[in-house]
């Protein structure tokens, strides 16, 4: 296996093509949401074909996204910072270092807490159908992360807040 080439994007380094790559976390490209904070997934033009692996930031009270489930397996992390886990209608506290497992169909979203940002290292499976579901559910709505509309598909999930753009490479 070849190693890929890392380029010097406008807003950070990012691998291109094919191959193994090391990438720092603070020199590589990032994303950025006005709703659901910001994130780094490591991936260039080739995209990851079996897991997903993202860094997402979060400042207090913003959800990583909306309410949710998938079909797949997924796994959490909290690198640094604090936020609230809403789980199963449950709200549940997590701080630096608290792992969170997810079976599939596990209902779940983070929003960020505490005083400052709150850094959560993300992996899920790309194997299989995802099998998406966004429930409407009380407690999530209290912190702006649930759909009015019980739904399996992103698009009415997301609808007018897919705004995420490049942003310059960050990390608290």
């Amino acid at each position: 296996m070849n190693e890929a080439r890392i380029i010097q994007s406008e807003h950070g380094l990012k691998p291109q093509g094919e191959g193994w790559y090391v990438i720092n976390l603070r020199e590589a490209e990032w994303g950025e949401s006005p709703h659901f904070g910001s994130f780094c997934g490591f991936e260039g033009d080739a995209r990851f074909q079996e897991i997903g692996v993202n860094v997402h930031v979060l400042q207090p009270g913003q959800p990583a996204c909306k309410y949710h489930s998938e079909a797949v397996q997924e796994a959490f992390l909290v690198l640094s910072g604090e936020c609230t886990l809403i789980v199963e209608e449950e709200e549940r506290p997590l701080k630096a270092w608290d792992f969170f497992h997810c079976p599939p169909g596990t209902r779940h979203v983070f929003v960020g807490a505490g005083e400052g940002p709150c850094a959560i290292l993300m992996i899920g499976s790309r194997v299989g159908d995802p099998g998406l579901l966004y429930p409407q559910s009380e407690v999530a709505a209290k912190h702006g992360a649930s759909v009015v509309e019980t739904t399996p598909d992103p698009k009415i999930a997301y609808e007018g807040l897919r705004d995420r753009s490049s942003c310059p490479a960050r990390f608290p």
